[in-house]
């Protein structure tokens, strides 16, 4: 799989990303135990005192967070510690099962139930509500379902604008009336228009507000009274904080909302509100937005979040990420191509392209365990591909199914044509033979399960 050419360059350590200053505070508390060969009531009393400080920075309620570290404290002084388990290691897991479980335990889901599935969408304007409505939309067609988006706010004429473009975007079917000023109305309308015509998730997209007020609360009551839908989810944008919480409080005490949406996840969230509003509101948080592009959306795993956070990583979501964009009948001509030694600069550049589906690169970079801390001062640019596109685009096509072809002079028209470094093509050049050699391995059974019992073996030595 091709690596991109990043060009890294330091930022500040500041809130760069999803739980980053959490994460680092949280790290500092551990090291109160480092070297420490016993739990104690002193250490522990020292560690959880700083593990409270930062889950308080983050803003994350006050309540929430003297409760938590209570039961940390509680847990750590109860057991003894194996000696093959330091302190730290100890606590850490501790604090990793806490963290899980007051962000919900297991993962929620969505209900998929109803003939059509009924989605109604609720949040303050700004929140990221239209944009996650079409993401939505994307996530449950992966599913199966033949999704419908409806444009039910009737004051912005701009919000009906924006759901019909991301409509188009994606290539689903946006329902609108513009001439009709009855939310009520549109949606019931809406529904009969699925059934209909086969759509099998209905997806409403409400009118947002500045704030929380009566005349909002009391016509989004009348809407889900009148379609029933199956989800009632609350979308909140991440940075505003403990006013996230208050929010979603506030529209579940109205609404009995089903789940949370935490949008913006991506940028300077302290991650205050993920922490604080299963506790605080009680119910679960389903999505969470991770970025702007529409595939850039995940549901939430308490437990995985736990390990970002403590920076042990997430394999997992990153294999579905990977697993999101892998089509069975690409994937066969490929092996093909690679069995005949026919893998091309086209099929490398197919290869680029759904790497680039799954998300931006640091934050895929940082579901690798060990490597998310070490990129933390990093800043890995979205556009990390762009330089080998512009020299794969500059071949010619039969340099592309031909990669033998492409000699010195050629290699110095590539740099010409691109704009690129002759250094830059020759990397290209090593590199994509590194990837074919790779993948013809993987292909040859025979090799692959001799490698495999060397690792083995390898393993075995270092026991």
């Amino acid at each position: 799989m091709p690596n991109p050419r990043a060009s890294l360059t330091s930022c500040p350590s500041s809130e760069n990303g999803m739980f980053e200053n959490l994460s680092d505070k949280l790290e500092r508390a551990f090291k109160v135990l480092k070297g420490q060969g016993q739990i104690s009531e002193i250490n522990v009393a020292e560690t959880v005192k700083e593990i409270r400080r930062a889950l308080l920075d983050a803003d994350v309620n006050y309540k929430t967070a003297k409760d938590f570290t209570d039961r940390v404290k509680a847990k750590a002084l109860g057991q003894n510690v194996l000696t093959t388990v330091s302190p730290g290691q100890l606590l850490t897991k501790i604090t990793h099962d806490e963290l899980a479980e007051l962000m919900g335990g297991q993962a929620a889901g969505i209900n998929m139930g109803g003939n059509p599935t009924v989605v109604l969408m609720s949040g303050l304007q700004g929140s990221g509500k239209t944009t996650f409505s079409g993401k939505l939309a994307n996530h449950i067609r992966r599913k199966g379902k033949r999704p419908l988006l409806v444009a039910c706010d009737v004051y912005r004429p701009a919000a009906i604008d924006q759901l019909e473009t991301l409509g188009k975007q994606l290539d689903i079917a946006v329902y609108s009336e513009r001439a009709n000023n009855d939310p009520v109305a549109i949606a019931q309308n809406a529904i009969a228009y699925a059934k209909q015509h086969g759509f099998t998730a209905v997806i409403v997209d409400t009118a947002g507000r500045l704030a929380v007020d009566e005349a909002m609360m009391d016509e989004i009551t009348r809407v889900k009274k009148a379609i029933q839908p199956q989800e009632t989810l609350f979308v909140v944008d991440a940075m505003t904080g403990q006013d996230a919480v208050n929010t979603a409080k506030a529209f579940n005490d109205r609404l009995n909302i089903d789940g949370v949406v935490l949008t913006k996840l991506d940028g300077d969230a302290r991650g205050g509100a993920a922490l604080s509003i299963r506790s605080v509101v009680d119910k679960p948080i389903k999505f969470i937005g991770t970025g702007e592009k529409m595939e850039a959306l995940d549901e939430f795993h308490p437990d995985r979040m736990a390990g970002r956070i403590l920076g042990m990583g997430d394999v997992v979501s990153l294999v579905e990420r990977a697993q999101e964009q892998f089509d069975e009948k690409q994937a066969r001509e490929l092996s093909k191509k690679i069995a005949k030694d026919q893998f091309g600069f086209d099929d490398f550049l197919e290869q680029i392209g759904q790497i680039k589906k799954m998300g931006n690169m640091k934050d895929l970079m940082g579901m690798i365990p060990g490597v998310g801390k070490a990129l933390k001062n990093i800043d890995i640019p979205d556009d990390a591909f762009k330089g080998i596109e512009a020299i794969i685009k500059s071949m010619t096509p039969e340099e592309r199914r031909n990669p033998a072809l492409i000699n010195g002079s050629r290699r110095a028209r590539l740099a010409r044509g691109s704009g690129r470094g002759i250094e830059e093509v020759n990397k290209l050049m090593k590199q994509f033979e590194e990837t074919r050699k790779v993948m013809k391995m993987m292909g040859d059974k025979t090799k692959m399960k001799a490698m495999m019992q060397q690792m083995q073996q390898m393993q075995g030595m270092r026991r």
